[in-house]
């Protein structure tokens, strides 16, 4: 396995919209935009350690919308009382989606999804289900959720947890569309939604990287075997693809192809920014053949083309 060497230059700098706030979380959107989520301060973890769901007094988010090199949009989202990760765009609204909700009797549970029109207001909350590992939003407005294990087993008063089953779908209204019944998910680690019809998901306990083809109405689910444990993230052209490293080695990433219907051993390959330095991430999302880091309020990208 030989070594490469990457050095990446930023494509946008957001720092004279962060002054104040602190990132949450960086992701492509289907509509080939990037959506940046920032709050005025991360909430404090429940006893050091776990992630609340309902906030105790009001939190002020924002959204960035960036297109090529050029933040085009900041939408303010003000006075809430939920604990959100993730932001995609769908439709003419934005979704904003937090990884957990609790249940707290018959009828009685978070609503972890609020739809969002471009003024901040809402349009409609839904549930999504907790332990919500990776959300991705296809540009028709199929919404992707991937959980991972409390999600899959059970906390926060779940004990059929929505999530059960690994990966689901869902259509702009939190109606199930479709929800795994192929592969054992205790945890699925990574999600790419490429299209409508091609999502991949990569998952534990098996350590394998599945293909759903047809979309949730007629899907079709083959799979491979990556030979990397622990991945939290990939993207792929459909013939090569790029993974996070995996268990003790997150961080590094290894760049592999499909040869005789399984995935070759590939090479290593480092990324350096700027200043060809390391580039330690903050945040990183996966989609199609992408994929995007956020170091010290500087945007990168590079894609499965670049690195052939």
């Amino acid at each position: 396995m030989f070594h490469k060497t990457v050095t990446l230059q930023p494509f946008v700098d957001i720092s004279v919209h962060t002054e104040g706030f602190e990132i949450v979380s960086a992701q492509f959107g289907g509509d080939n935009c990037v959506y940046v989520l920032l709050i005025k301060q991360i909430p404090e973890r429940e006893r050091g350690m776990f992630v609340p769901s309902a906030l105790k007094q009001p939190y002020t988010y924002k959204v960035l919308m960036i297109e090529d090199q050029y933040i085009v949009d900041e939408i303010w989202i003000e006075d809430q009382y939920f604990n959100y990760h993730y932001v995609q765009p769908l439709r003419r609204h934005l979704l904003l989606v937090g990884a957990r909700c609790s249940y707290y009797g018959a009828g009685k549970y978070d609503l972890n999804a609020k739809v969002c029109d471009y003024k901040g207001r809402t349009v409609r909350e839904f549930l999504l289900g907790d332990g919500i590992q990776n959300l991705q939003v296809t540009e028709k407005g199929t919404i992707w959720t991937s959980y991972f294990d409390e999600g899959v087993f059970g906390n926060n008063g779940w004990d059929q947890p929505v999530g059960e089953h690994g990966l689901v779908a869902w259509d702009e209204h939190g109606n199930k569309l479709y929800e795994d019944h192929v592969s054992d998910i205790a945890d699925c680690y990574a999600l790419n939604v490429v299209r409508e019809e091609e999502v991949w998901f990569y998952y534990y306990t098996d350590f394998l990287l599945g293909c759903i083809s047809g979309g949730p109405s007629q899907p079709k689910v083959t799979f491979m075997n990556p030979e990397i444990s622990g991945s939290s993230g990939f993207c792929t052209d459909g013939c090569h693809f790029l993974f996070d490293g995996g268990y003790g080695k997150h961080g590094e990433y290894y760049f592999k192809k499909i040869e005789k219907s399984s995935l070759t051993k590939g090479h290593k390959v480092q990324f350096l920014n700027e200043k060809s330095e390391p580039l330690v991430p903050v945040t990183q999302d996966f989609r199609e053949d992408l994929v995007l880091f956020c170091e010290n309020n500087l945007l990168y990208q590079v894609s499965i083309k670049e690195l052939l």
